[in-house]
């Protein structure tokens, strides 16, 4: 079993901040690329950030400049740190890996179950 437990969301004011994180727990064998997304109300999920095992990583043009993406391998968690936040930032916000497991030996896409982040105007 393979778990996914996001936290640090909440509610800010505009020019704020707030650091997610997102760990993994299981019977993991390594993880791939990590990602976090976002769904706003009445929106499709969208991507924000990723971030491949060696540190790579991608922003959507929205954030970038504003939000980091990064990763601890030897904890399993990832992180997004999100500075100057601005209201249309509010959504719910996702974290994605793509994780193989020992038994049986395959990988595949996880997800968590979401973390509310709301900015204030």
């Amino acid at each position: 079993q393979v778990q996914l437990v996001e936290s640090g969301g909440g509610l800010v004011q505009a020019g704020g901040s707030l650091r997610l994180s997102c760990a993994a727990s299981g019977t993991i064998v390594s993880i791939d690329d990590m990602g976090w997304y976002r769904q706003a109300p009445g929106k499709q999920r969208e991507l924000v950030a990723s971030i491949t095992r060696d540190s790579s990583t991608k922003y959507a043009d929205s954030v970038k400049g504003r939000f980091t993406i990064t990763r601890d391998n030897s904890k399993n968690t990832g992180y997004l740190q999100m500075d100057s936040l601005k209201p249309e930032d509010t959504a719910v916000y996702f974290c994605n890996a793509n994780i193989r497991v020992r038994v049986p030996w395959t990988s595949r896409d996880y997800w968590g179950q979401g973390t509310q982040v709301t900015v204030s105007s």
